[in-house]
C-alpha cells in the first residue's frame, strides 16, 4: 500500500513536473508566434514598399527613356537645321556674288550674265513665235472668210469678176458681163525661162 502512494505520489510530481514545462513551451511558443507573425508582417509591408519603389524605379526609368528619345530627337532636328542654315549661308554667298558680278556687268554695258541672255533670246523668240503663229491664225481666218461664197460653200480659187459698173449710169449698180466677161491669162509655166524676152527697138521719128 505504501509502496503505491509513493509511486502515485512520485506520478504526480512527474505529472506537475511536465505541465509546468508544458506551459513554458507554450509560453515560448506564444512569444515566438507573437514574434513571428511581427516579422511576417515587416516582411509583407517590406513587401510592399519594395513593389511600390520598384513600380517609381520603373516609371522613372521610363520618364527617362523617353525624355532620352526626345532629346535624340531635337538633337537630330537641330543638326538638320543647322545643315540646312549651313547651305543656306553658302547659297546666299553665290547670290551675292553673282548679283556683283551682275552689276558689274551692268556698269560696263553688258548683259547680266550668259545665262540670263540667252533666256531673254529664248524668251524673245517664243514671243515673236507666238506673234507668228497668231498672225498666221489671223490670216488663215482672213482667208477662209474670204474663201467662203454666199452660198455658204467654201472655195480655194481665186474670185473673179462676173459683172462690172457702167460709168455715167445714174444707179451704179452691177451688170453681169455676160458671155464677154474679161480674160485673166494663166500664171506662166516653168517652160517661160527658155523663151527670150523680145528686145525693145527704139522708136525712129
Amino acid at each position: 500500500m505504501c509502496v503505491c502512494v509513493c509511486v502515485c505520489v512520485q506520478l504526480e510530481v512527474g505529472l506537475a513536473e511536465r505541465e509546468e514545462l508544458l506551459l513554458e513551451k507554450d509560453l515560448v511558443f506564444e512569444q515566438v508566434t507573437r514574434l513571428s507573425q511581427r516579422i511576417r508582417a515587416k516582411a509583407e509591408n517590406g513587401k510592399q514598399d519594395t513593389l511600390q519603389l520598384a513600380k517609381k524605379v520603373n516609371e522613372l526609368q521610363g520618364r527617362i527613356k523617353e525624355s532620352t528619345r526626345t532629346m535624340m530627337a531635337l538633337v537630330s532636328e537641330l543638326s538638320m537645321r543647322q545643315a540646312s542654315a549651313m547651305t543656306l549661308q553658302q547659297e546666299l554667298k553665290e547670290k551675292e556674288l553673282f548679283l556683283d558680278t551682275c552689276h558689274r556687268r551692268l556698269d560696263q554695258g553688258l548683259p547680266p550674265s550668259e545665262d540670263l541672255e540667252l533666256e531673254w533670246q529664248h524668251i524673245l523668240r517664243d514671243e515673236q513665235r507666238r506673234q507668228a503663229d497668231q498672225q498666221q491664225k489671223d490670216r488663215l481666218v482672213e482667208e477662209e472668210e474670204r474663201s467662203q461664197l454666199p452660198s455658204g460653200v467654201y472655195t480655194t480659187a481665186e474670185a473673179r469678176p462676173n459683172a462690172y459698173i457702167p460709168l455715167g449710169d445714174t444707179l451704179p449698180l452691177p451688170k453681169p458681163y455676160g458671155a464677154l466677161a474679161p480674160f485673166k491669162p494663166s500664171e506662166p509655166g516653168t517652160n517661160i525661162r527658155h523663151i527670150r524676152k523680145p528686145e525693145q527697138k527704139p522708136i525712129e521719128i
